[in-house]
């Protein structure tokens, strides 16, 4: 039901462009509301309507127009579900990203500065509210239903199911039908799924987040590229 909600959504505004993609360290797919998927390179565009999905290596920054950034980590699907900003209009100010899986890193731009109620990034767990922010927000899904590990596999090592956040400034909220749960800057939070509301954590849960260093500059280069080996300004429609 909430991905049937969310696909609707993210239909009815397809098309608009949100931002452009300004770093890669690798594949960085774009999976449009009509069904058609590009492979994205620096300096393409992202739309409203856009799932956006990372590989095993990837890292991608998101600059939207109002120049927030979205850092996307590897094995993400993100989707712009709205993104609307004119400087000249904030009544039309409207924010709404869904994390399907994997993890993020959101900087607050001009949209979320002036109108931080209309920000809303949706998680399977819970819905996360800012207040003039940076934060990191990892969704874990839940196993998927299978056969009986091979003999002698090694178990993974990985964290429960659920929604984790980290704040580096400012302050979030995060929602969800069984509570509310405000965080500060250096705290981390975690909830598992609907049923459960957000708690703080006392400790770093262990979110990975390592950008390649030149992700501290949101200005590519002359000539780059994802992976290093595309000509910047090309997008690949994948059939």
């Amino acid at each position: 039901m909430w991905l049937a909600l969310m696909y609707v959504g993210a239909h009815a505004w397809a098309g608009q462009v949100a931002g452009t993609v300004m770093q890669l360290s690798g594949p960085l797919m774009a999976k449009k509301a009509d069904g058609k998927v590009k492979l994205l390179a620096i300096r393409s565009e992202v739309e409203q309507g856009d799932t956006l999905l990372t590989e095993k290596e990837t890292y991608a920054l998101i600059k939207l127009i109002d120049n927030s950034e979205i850092t996307l980590k590897p094995n993400t699907s993100f989707v712009i579900e709205q993104f609307s900003y004119t400087a000249e209009q904030p009544d039309g100010d409207h924010a709404v990203f869904s994390l399907l899986k994997g993890g993020l890193r959101s900087v607050t731009g001009l949209l979320g500065k002036r109108n931080k109620e209309r920000f809303e990034m949706k998680t399977p767990a819970a819905t996360i509210g800012i207040r003039g922010t940076t934060f990191i927000a990892s969704y874990v899904p839940p196993a998927p239903p299978g056969g009986p590990a091979l003999p002698n596999a090694p178990a993974p090592v990985a964290l429960p199911p659920g929604l984790y956040v980290q704040v580096l400034d400012g302050l979030i909220h995060v929602t969800n039908p069984a509570g509310t749960s405000n965080f500060a800057a250096g705290q981390f939070g975690f909830t598992p799924n609907f049923r459960q509301p957000p708690a703080p954590l006392p400790v770093n849960p262990g979110i990975p987040f390592t950008p390649p260093p030149v992700f501290s500059s949101s200005s590519p280069g002359p000539g780059s590229a994802a992976g290093g080996s595309k000509p910047a300004t090309i997008d690949c429609v994948v059939r």
